[in-house]
């Protein structure tokens, strides 16, 4: 099921899921609220009430009660042509490298995105594959971990080079306001999670064109740490939230690693395509 957030008539942002050609509506007041339902209870919170899904101003299928979460160098590929362009040895990390996004860089599906020139001259992109975690969790066995997944999603971790090195570390450089575009929609766990234990997500093809041209071309199989073991880490000592997102990194290709750079410029389109789950599409607008 996609599980997306739209703008009705009146301006509010509304909860649905997508079937076929409409979207039925969803009885809570966000999609936020419906993931923290238990999952025997959500169902019941599906109207009759439908709307045609085309010609629909999609949200941004979620915003977490607080910080994104996010994993740096998880595709070997990646970590391999930061390394080079700093010209250090690649040393891989024993644990995920975890930083975060601010919600209120959060941006919709379709939108575009304003940055500020004043701000930064290096923008980059970064495609992503967005964990959606669905119940309250802590200590996770890493056995346990796809039982705490509602979905997956699309997940631009656009990024102010300049600002990351500046500051000596991620937070400010990734926390721009609407440098962190989510969506189009939330495709439910059960269309990945096969009763053979295999995690189809474990094994998407992910990419990022910019203007129509690939730049990134990977596959979520080529993660150095795997989602399960990321919902593991994260989870040691740490509660999860239902609506808490988990981007799970970026795999290689990434403007400021090629030879030029090629950071982005005003009216670039970015798209983000994951396999099973859509096109993640936003307009830049810098100014």
């Amino acid at each position: 099921m996609q599980f997306l957030q739209f703008y009705s008539e009146d301006g509010r942002i509304r909860p649905g899921v997508a079937e076929a050609d409409r979207i039925r509506m969803l009885g809570t007041e966000t999609l936020l609220e419906y993931i923290a339902l238990a999952p025997h209870e959500r169902i019941a919170w599906h109207t009759g009430d439908t709307l045609p899904l085309a010609g629909a101003r999609l949200a941004a299928p979620v915003i977490p009660r607080r910080n994104v979460f996010c994993v740096g160098r998880n595709y070997l590929e990646h970590a391999k042509e930061g390394a080079d362009v700093f010209g250090k040895e690649l040393k891989l990390p024993e644990v995920p490298t975890f930083f975060t996004k601010a919600p209120s860089a959060i941006a919709d599906p379709g939108a575009d995105v304003h940055l500020q020139a004043a701000v930064s001259s290096e923008y980059d992109y970064e495609a992503e594959l967005g964990v959606v975690i669905g119940t309250r969790c802590k200590d996770v066995r890493e056995a346990d971990a796809l039982g705490v997944i509602f979905g997956y999603t699309c997940v631009n971790d656009v990024t102010a080079r300049d600002l990351q090195r500046a500051h000596l570390q991620w937070f400010k450089g990734k926390s721009l306001d609407e440098t962190c575009p989510i969506g189009p929609w939330i495709v439910s766990a059960d269309e990945f999670h096969a009763s053979d234990g295999i995690n189809h997500a474990q094994h998407l093809a992910i990419g990022m064109e910019i203007n129509g041209v690939q730049k990134q071309h990977s596959s979520t199989e080529k993660m150095i740490f795997s989602i399960p073991r990321l919902i593991a880490e994260l989870s040691k000592g740490m509660t999860l939230e239902p609506g808490d997102v988990i981007a799970t990194g970026t795999p290689e290709g990434v403007g400021f690693a090629r030879k030029p750079p090629e950071f982005l410029r005003d009216g670039d389109v970015m798209e983000i395509e994951i396999e099973k789950i859509g096109t993640l599409r936003n307009r830049v607008r810098i100014r």
